[in-house]
């Protein structure tokens, strides 16, 4: 944990700096990918992040959006850039809108409504994709997928003069750009998302919820409130094929001790080593 309160990983060449607690606060930065999902209470860390990813608009994922972009305003930084479920674009405006009459301030930023089957380019070489992540509010999970231009096979034993005669010369278009997905972030979501989309499972990092560990909260009542439980995870092992996994958003009915001895006597081994927790929250 860094000093400022933020856990601070390094998962499979992805740098993470998170803070989450079920109910409290959710805020994921990336920092070399330049951003971050959903803001929680707005911790100091975030101002920085000038393009956060909301997966819905729970108060402990939405609720520090104006304080950011005050802030940032109030720093001498761009505005910020906001992408939202296209189901609370509206509402979000108007929330931006009370504060201005409140606030006195213009509070600029610029809201991007995105849903699933869309995209949004981050730059020339990454771009973010929603996918449907049901909850008890319009919700949405994202990844973020690299773009990479690749010499096509049926080049690759060729010389470099004899591709850049085809290139040049010829005409002919001797690469194809391929897509990974990087990170993928569930947001607040049933254990179903796993199943229905293939870029959950597939991520080099998952970064997914896991809410409730133990039978102190039934599976059937983790449903009912629309989250994952511990229980799901183990039913659902072999499906992960991610390098790595994050799991967040613990209730905090749970001290980190008790996390750390509960994933480590019940997750199959196979998923146990690809396993971290985010404590950062939970104290």
């Amino acid at each position: 944990m860094s000093l400022t309160g933020l856990d601070e990983l390094e998962l499979a060449g992805v740098e993470i700096r998170a803070i989450s607690a079920g109910g409290i606060e959710t805020f994921i930065d990336l920092p070399r990918l330049k951003v971050g999902f959903d803001v929680g209470r707005c911790p100091p860390e975030a101002v920085v992040r000038r393009t956060l990813l909301f997966t819905h608009a729970h108060i402990d994922h939405m609720g520090g959006v104006a304080y950011h972009a005050a802030t940032r305003a109030l720093q001498g930084m761009p505005p910020p850039t906001y992408v939202v479920p296209r189901a609370n674009a509206e509402a979000f405006e108007g929330l931006f809108e009370a504060w201005r009459r409140l606030d006195r301030s213009d509070l600029e930023h610029v809201t991007i409504p995105l849903a699933p089957g869309e995209e949004h380019v981050l730059n020339e070489r990454r771009v973010v994709r929603p996918f449907r992540a049901p909850h008890t509010v319009p919700a949405q999970g994202y990844a973020i997928w690299s773009r990479t231009s690749k010499l096509k096979a049926e080049y690759r034993g060729l010389t470099p003069g004899q591709i850049r005669h085809l290139r040049v010369d010829q005409g002919v278009a001797v690469t194809e750009v391929v897509e990974t997905p990087e990170v993928a972030f569930t947001g607040d979501t049933l254990i179903d998302v796993v199943e229905r989309e293939e870029v959950v499972r597939k991520a080099r990092v998952l970064v997914m919820e896991t809410t409730f560990l133990d039978d102190r909260v039934p599976v059937a009542e983790c449903r009912s409130k629309g989250h994952v439980h511990l229980d799901e995870v183990i039913e659902r092992a072999e499906l992960f094929e991610n390098e790595a996994l994050l799991l967040t958003h613990f209730s905090r009915r749970y001290t980190t001790g008790e996390i750390r001895s509960i994933l480590e006597k019940r997750l199959p081994a196979a998923l146990r080593g690809r396993v971290t927790p985010l404590l950062a929250g939970l104290g």
